[in-house]
């Protein structure tokens, strides 16, 4: 994908009027555009590495917000809304729409969305090179079990992507759980974010069903899954390195001694299923990644 294609498939699930006030933009705005965020009632803003900045057009509305969803779904607002319990939806080419609102709950559980107040439509960007700086020092020896950590929005599915897309490059066979279809973009059973010729992708189901399935039916030598952020995916984790394939996978922490120490890694940590850690640092517009080896 071209680095303008994320941007212009994000852009067309605008409304026309912030459609064309987003198109406006200067190219290296756009080129460096994470996020476009609407809020009803509020300045329509894309989202930079160092910060917000106002798109220049009229207020989102609430049928702003509900154009996108419709444009992104297919479907009616309603609809949509009615099946959004992971508040979220993701398009072709890994553009994901998150969604914020009045949660229905039913059971004590999320059943769905109602009465829309902000959208972010996240762009998806591929950024081959990113991990030159660490490449060797992950693989040299032979690749071992490796988390990458940073918090939300700092790029941590950017670098597990272009990391699956080298190793598996570089002669390993890869099995990519890609739940929310964000990191490979597959629209009907082809990658359209490049993850390298050796990676087999599987997507939609949970990270514990496919972890299993992926080793049962795909044998990979590694296998990369992103965001670990419930019980159920340390367990998946834990049960994958006791079959022996090597990790590769991101969570939300801010080093690696924030990582460590978070109650729902522990049981990964005691197991020692990880043993490196690569923790990404913004500064300003610029990544840093920091490389640790985890000791038993």
């Amino acid at each position: 994908m071209r680095s303008e294609d994320g941007f212009n498939r994000a852009a067309a699930l605008l409304p026309q009027e912030i459609r064309a006030a987003a198109m406006a933009l200067p190219g290296n705005v756009k080129a460096r555009a994470e996020e476009l965020r609407l809020r009803a009632g509020r300045e329509v803003f894309v989202c930079l590495a160092d910060g917000e900045r106002a798109l220049g057009c009229r207020k989102a509305e609430v049928r702003d917000l509900e154009c996108v969803l419709e444009t992104a779904t297919r479907a009616s607002a309603h609809t949509a809304l009615s099946a959004t319990a992971a508040g979220f939806v993701t398009v072709r080419g890994g553009c994901r729409v998150g969604l914020c609102g009045e949660a229905v709950v039913k059971g004590g559980t999320v059943a769905g969305i109602r009465r829309l107040s902000a959208v972010s439509l996240r762009i998806p960007r591929e950024v081959k090179g990113c991990a030159d700086a660490i490449f060797d020092r992950l693989t040299d020896g032979g690749f071992r079990d490796t988390i990458l950590v940073s918090p939300p929005g700092a790029g941590k599915t950017t670098l597990l992507r272009e990391l699956v897309r080298r190793i598996s490059e570089n002669g390993a066979r890869v099995a990519l759980i890609d739940e929310r279809g964000e990191v490979a973009g597959v629209w009907e059973g082809v990658p359209e974010l490049d993850v390298g010729r050796r990676t087999d992708v599987m997507t939609g189901a949970p990270k514990g069903e496919a972890a299993m399935m992926l080793i049962r039916a795909m044998t990979p030598e590694i296998l990369a899954a992103d965001e670990i952020t419930s019980p159920e995916d340390v367990e998946a984790m834990a049960a994958a390195a006791g079959c022996g394939v090597r990790l590769l996978a991101t969570a939300h922490a801010e080093s690696a001694g924030d990582f460590a120490s978070r109650p729902i890694y522990a049981g990964l940590m005691a197991l020692g299923v990880f043993k490196r850690v690569v923790t990404i640092k913004k500064r300003g517009a610029v990544r840093e990644y920091e490389v640790e080896e985890f000791v038993p």
